[in-house]
């Protein structure tokens, strides 16, 4: 073993036996994974792991597997994208060893840890300010994120209504010509927000909020003249916003309320030539201490790793140029 090569042992406790054949997968395959993904060695007996490589990436490689032990505990089995996901979680760039992220939001029907330093920072950006901007592509955990904090602000007592709003898929939002009632007309956009609500909550206390009017669904054109006092109101998709409905909707925030915006300024449906009043709003509201804007890139992707490549092959002939 070279001088900067460096071998560590690990004792899991309690010794489950369930809880370290989850750990360490059909075969051995998350341990290889890890391996993989550190460029270490991994033995094991029993609750016992042996690491052995460079020094800089043994003691990330411990940590690691404490922390996908950790997982196991409520008997949850570990698969190889949770796997992938603790991995890129502790690779990024300015994480210490061991490092944690002590956010604690209070979902009735779900676990929360954030997968990426981006979205602890984004978490903490909509906990400290009144309006916060998430902007990125598909699969950075924007609008899941936004939902998951209005569901703790609801069951904390912050907030007494959650409103969810969101362009219809043209920006002048002709809804008339769909069959249905407002809600019926809405719910197609809404879809992404409803799934995010049922995962946290159950679908029948979704169902019972919305009757009582505690979860209200609005297109964005029926925000105009309102103003939303002690409410956590999330616009989603706002890339579909004009300038003139982006300034509208900015302004009904009242007094105890919280407003995110999340889009991806790269899939705009506005007519070509429109600005989108999601750019307009990061150029023109950057300098506002109140306002928080928290940009993710397709590093921070947290679906299938192909996506991140998906993503990086759209976006390259796109830089540099306008685009919208």
């Amino acid at each position: 073993m070279s001088a900067a090569a460096k071998r560590v042992r690990l004792r899991l406790d309690p010794a489950d036996n369930s809880r370290l054949a989850s750990l360490c997968g059909r075969l051995d395959q998350h341990l290889r994974q890890v391996e993989r993904g550190l460029g270490v060695s991994i033995a094991s007996r029993g609750n016992v792991f042996s690491i052995s490589g460079q020094s800089r990436v043994v003691e990330r490689a411990r940590e690691i597997l404490k922390e996908l032990y950790r997982t196991t505990k409520d008997g949850a089995s570990l698969t190889a994208e949770s796997v992938d996901l603790v991995l890129r979680r502790f690779n990024e760039p300015g994480r210490s060893p061991g490092a944690e992220t002590p956010l604690d939001l209070r979902l009735p029907k779900c676990d929360f840890r954030p997968k990426t330093q981006a979205q602890t920072r984004y978490v903490r950006d909509i906990q400290s300010h009144d309006v916060t901007f998430g902007i990125g592509p598909a699969g950075t955990g924007k609008t899941w994120l936004a939902v998951a904090c209005a569901v703790d602000a609801l069951e904390r007592d912050q907030v007494g209504r959650i409103v969810l709003v969101r362009p219809a898929v043209e920006a002048g939002e002709s809804l008339g010509f769909l069959p249905g009632d407002l809600g019926q007309k809405v719910d197609p956009y809404l879809r992404p927000l409803y799934d995010a609500l049922n995962e946290m909550l159950g679908a029948d206390r979704v169902a019972r909020l919305i009757d009582k009017g505690v979860i209200e669904l609005a297109p964005l054109a029926y925000m105009r003249g309102r103003t939303l006092t002690g409410s956590f109101i999330i616009l989603d998709e706002a890339q579909n916003t004009t300038v003139a409905q982006m300034k509208m909707f900015l302004t009904r925030i009242g007094y105890r309320s919280t407003i995110v915006v999340t889009g991806d300024v790269t899939q705009t449906d506005l007519p070509k030539g429109q600005v989108s009043g999601l750019r307009h709003a990061s150029e023109v509201l950057s300098g506002i201490d109140a306002i928080a804007f928290m940009y993710f890139d397709e590093a921070d992707i947290v679906r299938h790793p192909l996506v991140q490549r998906i993503v990086a092959a759209y976006e390259r002939p796109l830089r540099g140029q306008d685009g919208i």
